[in-house]
């Protein structure tokens, strides 16, 4: 597994403290370092045990708690892709859940934006789009209940997560790496795959997988340097009609999807609370989102929202 050298590395040290000498060299396992472009990589070295994916808790603390639960029944090392913080009703308490588990998190969009306390998402939502106007009420929520400590926490993420099982090397990403909100879809064109795909190996090296999220619905496309594997998320349904949220389960080189079951009721009972009744806590019980705009026209399901 290769990783870029160096100069001074100290197991636990700040992934901002390290600089490179420019040469290629295996990784320390374990050890969070900066990538020769700027690119904040940590290396969880060798992972023998199954590697459960997800991605967007998204404030949803039941099903954060039972997609830990997942991991630990299954005897699983839970990575995320990003977004701990978003659309539901106990971001604190979410990040509060993650960290304590101590699950490898990459920076999504809504990490970067609390950490340097931006007065948006940066979700990458059309300007005015119904999803663009939604977001001031639960992005200025988290703003309100996301502590100092947390958000220190979310400026010292990583980038990019690495690791290798069963020989291959994959990288974890949130959205792309030209851009961290950059939606990637199963119908994006196979340009925009290999365009991240050489962006990312031009800054950490090969990789042999791709790990994302950020877009919401979960999908595997072979892109013919190796998978482009969306782990989906876990804070809401995939836009299907379903209850359930989803994360994949790596184990031996194989991804696998999974639909996740948890407390529904007590998330949207901790929403309607909270005042965030605009329309995701509906989707939560709908299984469709409140507005599809963000989506490409090919996955657009018209019947479900408005």
């Amino acid at each position: 597994m290769i990783q870029k050298a160096a100069s001074s590395v100290e197991v636990g040290s700040s992934i901002r403290d390290l600089s490179f000498d420019g040469a290629w060299v295996m990784g320390v396992p374990g050890d969070a370092i900066k990538g020769c472009g700027g690119m904040r990589v940590q290396d969880l070295g060798v992972v023998d045990e199954p590697v459960l994916l997800f991605g967007g808790p998204y404030s949803n603390l039941q099903a954060t708690q039972a997609v830990l639960e997942q991991a630990r029944h299954r005897g699983a090392k839970p990575v995320c892709t990003g977004d701990v913080v978003a659309y539901c009703a106990r971001p604190a308490e979410t990040v509060a859940a993650i960290r304590a588990a101590g699950c490898p998190v990459v920076a999504g969009n809504c990490e970067v934006q609390l950490a340097e306390g931006a007065d948006d998402c940066g979700c990458g939502f059309q300007e005015g789009s119904v999803c663009d106007l939604l977001s001031v009420g639960w992005y200025g929520f988290a703003q309100s209940r996301v502590g100092a400590d947390a958000r220190a926490w979310m400026a010292e993420l990583p980038d990019v997560v690495v690791f290798a099982q069963s020989g291959a090397r994959y990288a974890v990403i949130h959205g792309g790496v030209s851009d961290v909100a950059r939606f990637v879809w199963s119908t994006s064109p196979m340009s925009v795959f290999r365009s991240e795909w050489m962006a990312l190996e031009a800054q950490i090296g090969p990789v042999d997988h791709i790990v994302a999220g950020h877009s919401g619905i979960p999908f595997q496309q072979d892109v013919g340097k190796g998978r482009w594997i969306n782990a989906g998320v876990i804070g809401m349904p995939p836009h299907d009609g379903l209850q359930q949220t989803a994360f994949m389960v790596l184990e031996e080189g194989r991804a696998k999807l999974h639909r996740l079951n948890y407390d529904m009721d007590g998330a949207v009972a901790d929403m309607e609370a909270a005042g965030l009744t605009h329309g995701y806590h509906i989707a939560l019980r709908s299984g469709y989102w409140p507005s599809e705009d963000v989506l490409p026209p090919d996955l657009r399901l018209s019947f479900a929202s408005g």
